[in-house]
């Protein structure tokens, strides 16, 4: 087995790195920022690329002695719609030219809403927001591939170097000692995963042949409140500030400014009424899932921001 992670210098692409390292499997960690790649991955285990999903020749020569390509690669939602179909496109070339695996970290937006709020792989997907068709249009390439691929949904990401999440937005302000901001209603329970957690729960699924082809939940450990998220951030920084909640009304007028928030506000649905992932398919096919207490981690995530700063 080798590994290429696709997205590697994102939350969960680094995770997915880092467990692959651990495990001592072969791994192209691969990003345009190939600066980057090697500030973030400085052991010589971890073969660095900088590879451009957009660039089909590129992307198929720099992989072609890969059998399993991890998809993490995150762009802005604003180009979701042109962007993600050709990244799509060529990187399933690209595996079907080198006879590889596609494994693909997806989130929960093809889901929409659910009566009761609680997910399986068994419930319909009726995307009813413009990023869950898109989603959903994406999965169904997979489907029609001849690539055998996993698709894997995960509920809102933290972690070690998860930067472009909910909860590290809140988590920048607090260590900065700035007004800090949630977003939604601080009072309602939500479900997070660790992405340590999540790659290692990922590649439990990726190593078996059986578990391809195949659409998997990986939930996190349990759900939480943004009262209960902000009292542990407070007990290990020295931030006393209110952290105030972003509304959706709120959300729309920064979305004036901020292009990215802008493109939130139909996925405002998540804060109001959460979807939340069952994983008895993992449990009863695979094994216990991986589950940090939300204590320990947002702890070690608080840790590892503070020593950014200061390297």
């Amino acid at each position: 087995m080798k590994a290429v992670v696709l997205g590697a210098s994102g939350g969960m692409g680094y995770a997915l790195v880092e467990e692959l390292r651990a495990r001592k499997i072969k791994t192209v960690a691969a990003a345009r920022n190939l600066e980057k790649l090697q500030a973030y991955f400085p052991s010589q285990d971890i073969i660095k690329a900088s590879i451009d999903v957009f660039d089909l020749a590129s992307l198929i020569q720099e992989t072609k002695d890969c059998t399993h390509f991890f998809l993490t690669v995150n762009i802005s939602y604003s180009k979701w719609e042109k962007d993600l179909p050709i990244i799509f496109g060529n990187v399933i070339t690209a595996a079907t030219k080198n006879n590889a695996k596609i494994i693909l970290v997806d989130n929960i937006y093809a889901y929409g809403e659910s009566n009761n709020n609680i997910v399986s792989e068994e419930t319909l997907m009726q995307p009813h927001t413009k990023k869950g068709k898109i989603r959903l249009q994406l999965a169904n390439m997979l489907h029609l591939s001849n690539v055998p691929y996993i698709i894997a949904h995960f509920p809102d990401f933290y972690g070690p170097n998860a930067i472009s999440t909910l909860l590290h937005y809140t988590f920048d302000l607090i260590i900065q000692n700035k007004m800090a901001r949630y977003l939604g209603d601080q009072k309602i329970a939500r479900e997070f995963i660790y992405t340590p957690d999540g790659a290692k729960a990922l590649l439990e699924i990726a190593i078996n042949e059986d578990n391809y082809n195949q659409h998997w939940n990986i939930p996190g450990a349990g759900t939480i409140t943004g009262e209960e998220i902000i009292a542990i951030a407070k007990s290990q920084t020295n931030y006393s500030k209110k952290v105030g909640t972003v509304n959706k009304n709120m959300l729309r007028f920064i979305g004036l400014f901020d292009a990215q928030l802008k493109e939130a506000v139909e996925l405002y649905y998540l804060f109001e009424r959460p979807v939340v992932l069952d994983g008895k398919k993992y449990e009863e096919n695979i094994g216990k899932l991986p589950a940090t207490p939300y204590s320990q981690g947002i702890t070690e995530t608080l840790s590892f921001m503070k020593r950014s700063i200061h390297s």
